[in-house]
């Protein structure tokens, strides 16, 4: 996060939508979270539909991480992103990472889902969403798997209103979609592309004038007639239809009509199945009730903490071909005045710590928050993936709550302390809230001598590993 005008902060943010269509991931995202960028982003939100979700895979995946997040974590955590949170409901998977620095910031997490298809019981269709406070600011992602087929425009618009109306959250100021702040809205949306044929379309779009498929999306269709649909913004659609590709190519499908089986015998039209949009809150509507003080004030509480979001990028990866779709990649950069810029916790460590000795931390808490005795300390090796990746923990003081700006001090025994050394940071974790509220800086362990004698780490002699 950068400095932006007026004291405001500048946070960038790097959206994924792929339906996946249940394949297994390569191993390289590099291409995908553009890993190579000069200025990384400070949120990755990675939204698939379609993971493999047979109810033994599914099973098999609650117990352990599923090989898509498994992918995405292995590759941010080395540098310097935090897996926050995740949400499932079948095929539908959202992720959330954020830069270490920004983990006592962002409160409030909660995830939800909305189940659409089959009847509403399979979770084969709907929403899934996590919704947090950054900063202060409220801000909900949405990730979506529609209806399919050119005939549902109708049925996929009806779906969408029926998850923002039904998703709830508990939290008073924001309990549904539509009350933050900023929403972002993505996914297989499965909007197609009306009327044209598909030789109109093909020849469009190898032409490069994607310009003359527009009037006919779906989606942009639809915005015209539904007011609340018109409250989402998109960029324009600069990149090739995303769907439907035979897999491991760039060539649009090329099956054979199996008109034999009684089946669909057309091939699928290509379109922009794959979206990303975004909404800002409106500002309210005084009503005549209101006096000219009470709308005033409201005015000026709306723009005391403004929240500006510009669309960087959107654009499609055609470097992948595991699916029929192919991923779209949206950034951002959310230009907004810092509500809060203090950790609810401090956290520090005293002294030189050192592998085969007890060791001292001290915490103390800086504002009235619904802390608890359950909570705990846990001492992190820089580079780690989640909250639950700690090297060892200490539980907070245990016979009573903190004073605020009391200063704790909890020892740590010699033998919890890692024999190898390295940098590690110490972060307070909020059961209630489920989060970790405060980081300390890193700091350096130094490494056992005993390990150096055992042979566990090479002895250094004269820059040299020996």
């Amino acid at each position: 996060m950068n400095t932006g005008r007026g004291g405001t902060d500048k946070c960038r943010i790097h959206i994924v939508t792929w339906n996946v269509a249940t394949a297994e991931p390569s191993e390289d995202a590099t291409s995908l979270l553009q890993l190579d960028a000069q200025l990384p982003p400070d949120l990755y939100v990675i939204g698939l539909q379609e993971v493999n979700a047979t109810p033994v895979r599914f099973i098999t995946d609650l117990i352990s991480e599923d090989s898509w997040s498994h992918v995405f974590t292995n590759s941010l955590a080395p540098r310097g992103f935090v897996k926050v949170t995740s949400v499932r409901m079948q095929g539908l998977l959202l992720l959330l990472f954020a830069k270490q620095i920004h983990l006592p910031y962002i409160r409030n997490i909660q995830t939800t889902y909305t189940r659409t298809g089959v009847f509403g019981y399979w979770g084969n269709k709907g929403g899934v969403s996590v919704r947090f406070s950054f900063y202060g600011h409220m801000i909900c992602f949405l990730n979506c798997h529609l209806a399919a087929h050119m005939n549902n425009a109708l049925q996929r618009v009806d779906e969408f209103e029926y998850i923002l109306e039904t998703q709830d959250f508990d939290i008073y100021d924001t309990p549904q979609i539509r009350d933050h702040k900023v929403v972002f809205w993505f996914g297989d949306l499965n909007f197609r592309i009306a009327d044209h044929g598909l030789h109109f379309l093909r020849s469009s779009i190898n032409s490069g004038r994607l310009n003359l498929l527009w009037g006919k999306d779906q989606l942009i269709m639809m915005k015209k007639k539904e007011a609340f649909l018109q409250e989402f913004e998109e960029g324009p659609l600069n990149f090739k239809p995303t769907y439907k590709f035979d897999r491991n190519s760039d060539t649009y499908d090329t099956s054979t009509p199996k008109t034999w089986l009684g089946l669909n015998g057309k091939k699928r039209k290509p379109a922009w199945t794959d979206r990303i949009l975004w909404r800002i809150k409106p500002k309210p509507l005084p009503s005549e009730e209101d006096d000219e003080k009470a709308s005033t004030s409201t005015d000026e509480e709306q723009d005391e903490y403004p929240v500006l979001v510009t669309q960087d990028k959107y654009t499609s990866d055609m470097s992948y071909g595991v699916s029929d779709h192919k991923p779209v990649i949206a950034t951002f950069s959310l230009e907004l005045r810092k509500v809060f810029d203090t950790p609810l916790v401090r956290v520090s460590p005293v002294g030189i710590w050192s592998a085969g000795q007890d060791a001292l931390l001290t915490y103390s808490v800086l504002e009235d928050f619904m802390s608890s005795t359950w909570d705990w300390i846990g001492l992190y090796k820089v580079g780690f993936k989640t909250a639950s990746d700690y090297e060892t923990f200490v539980w907070v003081r245990e016979n009573e709550l903190p004073e605020i700006n009391e200063v704790i001090q909890i020892s740590v025994d010699k033998g919890q302390i890692p024999l190898l050394g390295g940098q590690y940071v110490l972060g307070y974790y909020s059961t209630n809230m489920q989060s970790i509220t405060g980081l300390s800086d890193s700091f350096q362990i130094l490494e056992s001598k005993r390990a150096v004698m055992e042979g566990l780490v090479p002895e250094d002699i004269n820059g040299v590993n020996k």
